[in-house]
């Protein structure tokens, strides 16, 4: 008589993304996959890190963008740093900062919401057994980048980036620094276009990365 082998270990996710509409359709999406299951859906970062501690999934799909409350990257770092999940992002924006972000707040990968379904199932098992996945742009930009050259700034604009990562405003900047805001707005837009990124957030992220702070 021969013995039927164990059926694989279904690989349990918990999503997360603002939309109850997408959230729907990955449901459905992954419900085709006999070895994925379901487990919960977060509408918020905060729901998302809740559940990821009661539910002890074995990925979290997790969206960028969540309205009010934490972000992405932020629930992200939450629920990496307390083990109970690898998180995958699964996403619509690819910028240099959004990458850098949610790689270092500890995203096991970083996939594009414009993907195949069938690279996404791919990617999720990758994701539960630890291993990294990337979509191609993504993985295109973040070659580019550790390829380039480091930025070169300024000191003022470097002292005007240590500034930003303090979290001060551009009027306690200007303060700090004894010139005008016009002259803080000024360099913020250079230091924008040298980083490209378009956000305070993505600046000071960007250059955590390439150690352009102290």
């Amino acid at each position: 008589m021969t013995e039927t082998p164990p059926a694989p270990a279904r690989v349990r996710i918990l999503l997360c993304d603002d939309h109850v509409v997408v959230r729907a359709g990955l449901l459905a999406l992954l419900g085709s996959e006999p070895d994925i299951e379901v487990v919960g859906e977060a509408g918020s970062g905060e729901e998302a890190v809740v559940l990821a501690a009661r539910l002890a999934p074995d990925v979290v799909l997790m969206d960028l963008q969540l309205g009010e409350g934490i972000d992405g990257v932020e629930a992200t770092r939450r629920i990496a740093a307390d083990g109970t999940a690898h998180v995958l992002v699964l996403t619509t924006y690819d910028t240099d900062a959004d990458i850098t972000r949610a790689i270092e707040a500890g995203a096991t990968g970083y996939l594009l919401k414009a993907e195949r379904p069938e690279e996404l199932f791919a990617a999720i098992r990758s994701a539960a057994q630890g291993r990294t996945t990337l979509s191609a742009p993504v993985a295109s930009r973040v070659m580019a980048r550790m390829r380039s050259p480091r930025p070169s700034l300024t000191d003022r604009e470097r002292d005007i980036l240590a500034q930003l990562s303090q979290g001060l405003g551009n009027r306690d900047i200007a303060r700090a620094l004894f010139i005008s805001e016009a002259t803080v707005k000024t360099h913020l837009s250079r230091i924008y276009d040298k980083l490209g990124v378009d956000t305070r957030a993505g600046a000071v992220a960007v250059a955590k990365e390439q150690r352009l702070l102290p």
